[in-house]
């Protein structure tokens, strides 16, 4: 027997791989399986050029698990090692410039991972002890064993083994005998080895009998050694890639396409992606891409390989140029990442512009589950955004898809306003907004239907990247204010009847929480409603960018803000108007001619100062005009107060009123039932 020290404090070693990895330390299964697979497949590389002349026979990898003894097995039957390839493989290499390779990698936990020699001692993340058994192919080798309980001590001596190949036997430290569980562990092996290029069996299956489960005699394969990603496109079938993704993803939808990478220069990539059905939230459907080295997994966190917008992807990527030791850092730095973002990112774009030129009908029905990942793509990078132009699509409330190109003609010749800007009208909510849509029609316009979660900031930015344009939702004003083609010369109400109107209305508004209401008087033809409540484009805006965009916050907290636009040319405003004035004149008039006289006086005031600085005014004139607007404000208050009297007994006001928050879904609560009580006795 013989006995040896590795070569570096493992006091020191062993507690940095378990501080470092232990988030991770389910790691040790994949590299210590990984590294059978690799010893068995340069077995087979020897056989091919004739360098091993034995017979290859059974190459499966098995793990078993002996849970009565505490132990996990990885076994192979690949190239085995010999005493000096023990102390030269696991004794010097894996501890070469160990003390350098502490300082290094102290505070970065994912460089250690896939490190040079940390694949085997990651056991000792699980294990208390490590036992190696194991026998070259070499003509004449003899077997050894080698054992380390995890000091700077080992110990290697020769034992007996038939067959060449190679043991590591885990006996598990006592804080992780989660790992002697055999369900934990085939999870570990299906999550990690489940597209192994050598075949690996735990154990064997198992079926029903006599009402217990028994073993058979059928290995338990948990990989499949030739995954799609690994064939020729040319030799697969639109079923192969759907039960592919049904094998990846048991409970997704079928996917709406997919994209087959397959590149050798100058870099190495294959793999397949998909594009899923997404409905919601966005962040539910990342980390859905599985990132393998070899056919070895290594991650489904693939930000910074995968441009940002693509993560929304589901499928594999798999390059030998992207080490297991991936981290962030490396990752920024590395130029084959780099060259592989920008491929697959034109693979993409490409794929999207064939199906959109080939088959437009398959595209436009597609269209909605599309719209998130390309509107994303176009959002968050410049290059994407240049192709993506040329197949994006325009959808209208009539269900009709237009090209950006194709919407500027169609509306070009109705939709410019007197400044020559391009208006874009859009809806975002078919039923809640039909009436100002069926109105913005009757006019001869089109309107976009934007209901998607990106759309808003999809807005801001087509703004911005076309040229004398604007997106206006189409509640946002009244329908003749929505696109101004030349300066408003319609006959208005007497600016005395607008204030009447105003305040008969606006006295009588709901308190709604967060909410206010700017009353205002306008000639909208006596075919239009009576009330129409609209929403400036801009505060709307902000409002809806502050409840996806963190840095905005500030404007989800203000109070929405709504214009209750009386339509001054309807018989029933025409007829409240009457009405108020008629009931109310007893009382109004004595208020008016005081407001008048006051005016009067007030103006007389103002014109003595004009042109003089304010030493140059007397005291007593300035308190006389201080006075005068006191009091006018006073007598307008008082007429308000007479109007709103009259109004708060007024049924057709409150119906009005009533019927246009109804309209926008803005009548809840005790406001609702009252509308309700009051419709019946009107009836």
């Amino acid at each position: 027997m013989q006995k040896g020290n590795i070569g570096v404090t493992t006091e020191n070693i062993f507690p940095i791989i378990k501080k470092f990895l232990y988030s991770d330390h389910e790691i040790f299964l994949r590299e210590l399986v990984s590294n059978a697979v690799d010893a068995t497949q340069k077995l087979k590389t020897l056989a091919a050029t004739g360098d091993f002349k034995g017979e290859l026979g059974d190459l499966t990898v098995r793990v078993k698990v002996d849970k009565e003894n505490g132990t996990i097995t990885i076994s192979d039957r690949g190239l085995g090692m010999t005493a000096e390839e023990i102390d030269k493989y696991i004794n010097q290499i894996a501890f070469s410039g160990a003390n350098d390779f502490l300082e290094k990698y102290k505070d970065d936990a994912n460089a250690i991972i896939g490190h040079f020699g940390l694949g085997f001692y990651s056991a000792f993340m699980v294990a208390k002890t490590v036992d190696i058994v194991t026998l070259s192919y070499k003509e004449g080798a003899k077997a050894v064993k080698w054992s380390c309980d995890g000091s700077p001590e080992f110990t290697l001596e020769e034992t007996e083994r038939s067959d060449r190949g190679t043991d590591i036997i885990l006996h598990v430290d006592e804080d992780c005998k989660e790992f002697l569980e055999e369900s934990r562990l085939q999870g570990l092996l299906t999550k990690y080895c489940h597209f192994l290029a050598v075949p690996v069996a735990f154990g064997k299956k198992k079926e029903w009998k006599d009402g217990k489960q028994v073993e058979t005699d059928e290995d338990n394969l948990i990989n499949d050694t030739c995954p799609i990603w690994t064939k020729k496109p040319s030799d697969l079938k639109e079923e192969d890639y759907k039960k592919f993704y049904r094998d990846l993803y048991p409970m997704a939808d079928e996917p709406l396409f997919w994209i087959h990478l397959n590149v050798d220069y100058p870099f190495n990539l294959t793999g397949v992606l998909y594009f899923p059905k997404i409905k919601s939230n966005i962040d539910l459907q990342r980390n859905k891409i599985q990132l393998y080295c070899n056919q070895v997994y290594v991650t489904d966190s693939v930000e910074g390989i995968v441009p940002d917008f693509l993560t929304l992807l589901h499928g594999v990527i798999d390059s030998p140029d992207i080490p297991l030791n991936v981290s962030r850092s490396y990752l920024q730095s590395d130029s084959n990442v780099k060259k592989i973002s920008t491929y697959i990112t034109k693979k993409v774009s490409d794929r999207l512009q064939s199906i959109f030129k080939n088959d437009r009908k398959e595209f436009e029905e597609k269209w909605d589950d599309l719209k998130i990942f390309i509107n994303y793509g176009m959002l968050t990078q410049e290059d994407f955004y240049e192709k993506a132009s040329k197949f994006a699509l325009f959808k209208d409330t009539d269900n009709k898809y237009y090209t950006f190109e194709e919407y500027q003609t169609l509306i070009k010749d109705n939709q410019t306003d007197k400044n020559a800007s391009l208006i874009y009208l859009y809806a975002n909510n078919l039923d809640e907004q039909y009436t100002y849509i069926d109105a913005a029609k009757n006019k001869g316009y089109n309107v976009l239907l934007m209901d998607g979660q990106l759309d808003v900031p999809m807005i801001n930015m087509l703004e911005q990247k076309f040229e004398k344009s604007h997106f206006t939702r189409v509640d946002s004003d009244i329908v003749d204010r929505l696109i101004v083609k030349e300066d408003q010369k319609g006959e208005e109400l007497p600016h005395d009847k607008q204030e009447v109107l105003s305040s008969l209305f606006k006295g009588q508004m709901p308190k709604v929480k967060k909410t206010e209401f700017h009353v205002e008087a306008h000639a909208l033809g006596e075919n239009n409603a009576p009330i129409v409540i609209t929403q400036a484009e801009y505060m709307r805006r902000m409002k809806d960018m502050a409840s996806i965009q963190p840095g905005m916050s500030f404007y989800g907290e203000m109070p929405d803000m709504f214009n209750l636009v009386l339509n001054s040319d309807h018989r029933l405003i025409k007829q409240v108007l009457s009405d108020a004035e008629t009931a109310c004149a007893e009382k109004l008039v004595p208020v008016e001619s005081e407001i008048a006289m006051l005016t009067l006086r007030r103006n007389e005031l103002q014109k003595a100062q004009e042109g003089k600085k304010d030493e140059e005014i007397p005291t007593a004139e300035k308190d006389e005009l201080s006075e005068v607007e006191k009091k006018i404000e006073a007598q307008k208050t008082e007429k308000e107060n007479i109007l709103n009297g009259y109004a708060a007994g007024n049924k057709v006001v409150h119906q009005l009123i009533d019927l246009a928050l109804l309209q926008n879904n803005m009548l809840k609560g005790e406001a609702l039932t009252n509308f309700v009580k009051r419709s019946v006795e009107m009836i």
